[in-house]
């Protein structure tokens, strides 16, 4: 495909394609059941349609997904999805056909790996040895165009999240999109609109909240269990990538792999095999680094055990972070900035080599959960009951089936889109600090910072045409 302005465009941000319809539009007779369903819930009071009552194991009520990105993150999405019983996948969609070059050296994935994965899984559950065929494409609006889809999974790299976010929303699809939710504070605010406005179901895949640790973990001091709250702090791992050298070479991107796609709406640049894949994340014109990676998760936890997950800290700044000063990578190769919270309580995020995700302390303990367990002080706070008068949090029996639990009843997922865009607004927040090197004052609620015009200009980026929200 090309990407010169005269190409037509479309409601799905891009050229070539026309939508059947606008915000009206046609929905399939599935999708229009989970909406029914949602309605009567919604005039019945608290109660969630067990699976059995809809016959959602029948293949006339499974909830029919395609996957958009089935990489080193989007194909462990595809294993969780393709357990449940009550859903069926029918098309995977990559710009890769299939290579090695994700995380680890071991991966062989892409679209046709993840099809034949697809087919035999569903093909080992049939007597006959038939797997129904599962569709592989190139361009997600082939897999958005489908009356016979319900639902897709994004995992693309994050530069992508809010066009495809926003079309699927206007396909009427209800949407997993990974974490972090939104490439910038512009884009996940225009993401929360169009979700809201489509009235479409929107799971972030901050799949920490749907651990049941974490959200005792959070549940311990949003009840006050360490006495008032005073600091938080959050870990994030270094660079598992080496970058190229400063003076690397452009190269021809393989045959089997559509480069013009993959960049899409990103800024043209020559192709390099670590631009692309799993090192996406270490590029400014395409991630955040490690701070929207596994900050996306400390973060997140940090504001839902705060109570901020709808809003934000209102000061931002710089602790020593470090920048490379060469090589195809741009992000922060050492991670350190603090904040603070209008009630006071400071947050700190630093580069560490430790398996801690979040700790919060108190005037009176602290409690910490991270990837190494959970552990608190005093060690009673670990078996201090969450009352039934207490603060209860959303409870997930697992991040894919409280995905399809909410397509059916039509309720807010543990990891809904307002608050996968203040995580990942956090994230943007803190890398431009460290990016300006100077404190910054942030008002959470109009999403702007305060008498700073050059860092109120990074919190939104052109798109580079056709593509738009």
């Amino acid at each position: 495909m090309g990407n010169g302005s005269s190409a037509k465009k479309s409601v799905y941000g891009g050229p070539g394609r026309r939508a059947s319809a606008g915000p009206h539009r046609r929905i399939s007779r599935r999708a229009a059941l989970w909406r029914a369903v949602g309605l009567a819930a919604a005039a019945a009071g608290p109660w969630v349609v067990p699976a059995s009552a809809l016959g959602a194991a029948a293949p006339s009520n499974r909830i029919t997904l395609g996957c958009i990105g089935v990489g080193n993150q989007g194909s462990q999405v595809l294993r969780g999805f393709l357990q449940q019983d009550d859903c069926r996948v029918l098309a995977v969609c990559d710009v890769n056909r299939a290579s090695h070059g994700y995380k680890s050296d071991d991966q062989f994935l892409g679209r046709e790996v993840a099809r034949k994965a697809v087919d035999d899984h569903y093909a080992a559950r049939r007597r006959d040895g038939r797997s129904g065929g599962c569709s592989a494409c190139t361009d997600f609006r082939e897999v958005l165009s489908r009356g016979d889809i319900d639902a897709v999974v994004i995992a693309v790299p994050d530069h992508w999240h809010g066009v495809m976010t926003c079309a699927a929303a206007r396909a009427g699809k209800d949407i997993y999109c990974e974490k972090p939710l939104s490439l910038t504070v512009a884009q996940g605010r225009a993401m929360v609109r169009e979700v809201r406005r489509c009235g479409v179901v929107l799971q972030t895949g901050s799949h920490e909240r749907s651990n049941a640790v974490a959200r005792f973990a959070c549940e311990l001091v949003r009840n006050g269990r360490i006495g008032p709250l005073r600091r938080i702090l959050t870990v994030v791992g270094f660079w598992n990538k080496t970058a190229p050298p400063r003076d690397w070479t452009p190269a021809p991107p393989p045959g089997d792999f559509d480069y013009e796609m993959w960049l899409g709406p990103a800024p043209y640049q020559p192709y390099h095999k670590d631009r692309c894949l799993y090192n996406f994340r270490f590029l400014l014109d395409y991630s955040g680094g490690q701070v929207t990676n596994y900050g996306a998760h400390s973060l997140d936890l940090a504001q839902w055990g705060h109570g901020s997950e709808d809003t934000g800290p209102v000061e931002v700044e710089d602790a020593g972070s470090v920048f490379p000063s060469d090589g195809l990578f741009d992000v922060a190769k050492v991670v350190h900035f603090r904040g603070r919270y209008a009630d006071g309580v400071e947050l700190e995020c630093i580069t560490r080599a430790d398996s801690v995700c979040a700790r919060f302390e108190g005037s009176e303990g602290w409690v910490e959960y991270g990837y190494g367990g959970f552990k608190t002080h005093p060690e009673s706070l670990k078996r201090s009951p969450i009352r039934p008068n207490d603060i209860r949090l959303y409870e997930s029996p697992g991040h894919c089936r409280n995905f399809l639990d909410c397509v059916r009843t039509r309720r807010e997922p543990a990891a809904p889109v307002e608050v996968g865009h203040r995580s990942a607004s956090l994230c943007h927040v803190a890398n431009i600090a460290m990016r300006l090197k100077r404190p910054l004052r942030w008002d959470p609620q109009r999403e702007q910072f305060t008498n700073d015009d050059e860092a109120n200009r990074m919190l939104a980026r052109p798109m580079r045409s056709p593509w738009h929200l």
